[in-house]
């Protein structure tokens, strides 16, 4: 019995539409159908309730399908009710009191408020829904890619881990889903709307012809005594589903709201005292005007008077209370650059090469400054942290100071020295990277994303709401730098590994597994070897956090003869889960394959010589291969994913190698390199020409 009522309780939702649908077939007592008329509307206020108090449209995702069960349980009511009326002309207490209510013993001025009720819903609630959830529901769905690219940069930064990230991306594409299924239920408000007029006209027309042909009454009191229940039945209706409208409404337009509807509209008024203080003066000078409510227009002008007023001193004590901000001391140099040179040891500082390099324009250095605010150095700190877990590389230090040969807006990112990377950002503004098809133009001074060539423009803080709404995706100037400078990073990873830290790392797998360092290192596999193995890695973008099987696999390889050439492929193999983790989507790894003849073609190729192994490529050979490439290229653009060619592993080292020369952004694996549980989606394939 236990077991029943609990299985009862776990599908009593399920139970409950089948019972909703049986109310279109079964008679209902005139005492249930009154007390489930009351559940209907309570539960209807309490929907609405609950859409304004939320924050996030998902943190009441069941609305979709939860209108699609409150709206059959309407109509089956409704149904139920028209049975009752047609038959008796009575369909209980609370049709029949709501009937009283509103018609006041004129049938007509019922009538026409009924109307009214139903007009307002129909064309002002419901359609402006619809209207609104559609259009949130295209602005979700074009803003899309931006999202994922802002968590990519976000993750790529630091700023997230990767499990935040992949609850962000989770989030965004349940808001698609839950706009795409909004934008669907407002037809069935709208369906529903038009319902109501259908079966309150059926049942006026129906119970009067009934009641003067079967029922042998007059037809004054026949048309009294249905009027009532037919306006209380759509009355009961009509006032449940105005709120479920109205709860629509409020659940698509919550897109900018960062608390609950009470909490914006206290806190949003509150924010204009001035606004506030006009408008007591109008109604005050509305007052003095002849003919004029003066009471009426002296009182409200008083009273909005006096709050905008109580509230513009409260705000000027708060903002009083706030400390200013005091003045930075400059120190004075304690003595002069001459003077400091003079000693010879000094001289020597200016030979050292920071391996990581930021210089910057005066602007920027609010930014760097942690005493006046500024949190580059604790997002880099983030980065370093999240580029570890993730990597297996701790990258060193990165030097960070201004630049007086730069422009005020300008920083540069130097890697041993040289300058790799350079870019121009504005403090006071915002970054709106342009979405494919933009749903409006904002005002802005455009510039190139300098990550990743986006094109964008920099806008100010006034137009970052409209540039959301139409689709640009917008990213604060500290993010903007930071996103460069970790791709940066990223990009030149294999640099930044020398040996100091490649025996670091060596020294901490020896906490976990001292037997495979014993071993191998140096007998087997030398410092130098393991630098130049890990170092291909990283320039390929595969992580070397798993050291010890790199380690294992790189011994094997070499004490079975093989160069270091084949010993890496050996050791990517041997990475199969984390190259696959990496780049594999939704269970599945988009790639351009290669055509069996001109892999033939490239294996001859293959040349040795003293400095070791290389492609010696035909220029025809290769120009055909560049060639189909860039067209390859164009389609993982428009898939918004990592372009991949798939080959064996034979040549993979040496093409990759080659290719990249064209293509830095391109992967080259190979088959060996993925794990079976994933599915290879080939949307190209390089195929050797006529000519070739």
């Amino acid at each position: 019995m236990r077991r029943f009522l609990t299985s009862a309780f776990n599908n009593a939702i399920t139970l409950g539409v089948v019972v909703i649908v049986l109310f279109l077939i079964i008679p209902l007592p005139t005492q249930l159908l009154d007390i489930l008329l009351i559940i209907n509307i309570g539960l209807s206020i309490m929907i609405l309730m609950i859409t304004m108090n939320i924050k996030e449209t998902l943190e009441f995702s069941i609305f979709p399908s939860l209108l699609l069960i409150t709206t059959l349980f309407r109509l089956g009511l409704n149904v139920s009710s028209t049975r009752m009326i047609l038959r008796s002309g009575y369909a209980g207490e609370v049709i029949q009191n709501f009937g009283l209510l509103i018609t006041g013993g004129n049938v007509v001025i019922g009538v026409v408020i009924f109307l009214i009720i139903v007009l307002v819903q129909f064309i002002v609630i419901t359609k402006g829904a619809e209207r609104v959830a559609e259009v949130a529901a295209r602005f979700t769905l074009d803003a899309m890619p931006g999202k994922q690219m802002a968590i990519d940069a976000d993750l790529s930064s630091g700023l997230i881990d990767e499990q935040e990230a992949r609850k962000r991306r989770s989030k965004i594409q349940r808001e698609a889903d839950f706009y795409g299924a909004m934008d669907g239920a407002t037809k069935i408000v709208k369906g529903d709307a038009v319902m109501s007029l259908l079966i309150t006209m059926i049942n006026f027309v129906g119970g009067v012809l009934i009641g003067v042909v079967m029922g042998g009454g007059s037809f004054a009191d026949t048309l009294q005594r249905y009027s009532i229940v037919t306006i209380g039945d759509g009355l009961v209706s009509q006032l449940p589903a105005l709120m479920i409208s109205t709860a629509t409404g409020m659940i698509v337009t919550r897109s900018v709201s960062e608390g609950s509807l009470n909490q914006d509209v206290v806190g949003q008024f509150k924010a204009q005292p001035r606004a506030i203080m006009a408008t007591g003066v109008v109604l005050l000078f509305l007052a003095a005007i002849p003919r004029t409510p003066h009471l009426a227009l002296v009182v409200g002008g008083a009273l909005l008077l006096g709050a905008g007023l109580t509230i513009s001193r409260k705000m000027k004590e708060e903002q009083e209370a706030v400390p200013e901000m005091e003045e930075p001391q400059v120190e004075e140099p304690a003595a002069s650059e001459t003077d400091y040179y003079k000693d010879i040891n000094n001289v020597y500082s200016l030979l050292t090469v920071d391996p990581i390099e930021m210089e910057f324009g005066y602007s920027l250095i609010p930014l760097v400054d942690e005493g006046h605010g500024g949190k580059l150095i604790s997002r880099i700190v983030i980065f370093r942290r999240q580029y570890a877990q993730e990597m297996g590389f701790v990258f060193p230090s990165i030097r960070l100071h201004d630049a007086a040969s730069l422009g005020t807006n300008q920083y540069v990112i130097r890697i041993r020295g040289e300058e790799v990377a350079r870019g121009e950002i504005l403090v006071d503004y915002y970054l709106a990277l342009e979405p494919s098809d933009p749903l409006g133009q904002v005002d802005g001074i455009e510039t190139i994303e300098p990550a990743y060539g986006i094109p964008s423009k920099w806008i100010l803080p006034e137009n970052k709401e409209m540039a959301e709404i139409y689709g640009y995706n917008v990213i604060d100037p500290l993010s903007v730098m930071l996103t460069h400078l970790s791709e940066t990073v990223q990009h030149h990873a294999y640099e930044l590994l020398n040996r100091a830290q490649t025996i670091q790392l060596v020294e901490n797998l020896k906490t976990t597994e001292p037997e495979l360092v014993e071993e191998t290192i140096p007998s087997i596999v030398s410092y130098a070897l393991l630098e130049k193995v890990l170092r291909a890695l990283l320039k390929e973008g595969v992580p070397i956090r798993d050291l010890g099987t790199i380690l294992e696999t790189l011994a094997d390889a070499l004490g079975q003869g093989k160069d270091v050439d084949n010993a890496v492929e050996q050791v990517r193999g041997a990475l199969a889960r984390t190259i696959t983790r990496r780049f594999c989507e939704d269970g599945q790894i988009r790639v351009v394959t290669m055509d069996a003849e001109i892999e033939k073609r490239i294996i001859a190729s293959i040349t040795r010589n003293e400095q070791g192994v290389y492609l010696a490529m035909g220029a025809d050979l290769m120009q055909q291969v560049v060639s189909q490439l860039a067209e390859q290229m164009k389609k993982f653009s428009d898939l918004s994913q990592t372009p991949i060619v798939l080959m064996s592993q034979v040549i993979r080292g040496y093409f990759s190698r080659m290719i990249t020369q064209f293509y830095p952004n391109l992967y080259v694996l190979s088959f060996n390199e993925i794990t079976s549980d994933v599915q290879i989606q080939s949307i190209g394939n390089i195929t050797l020409g006529e000519t070739g």
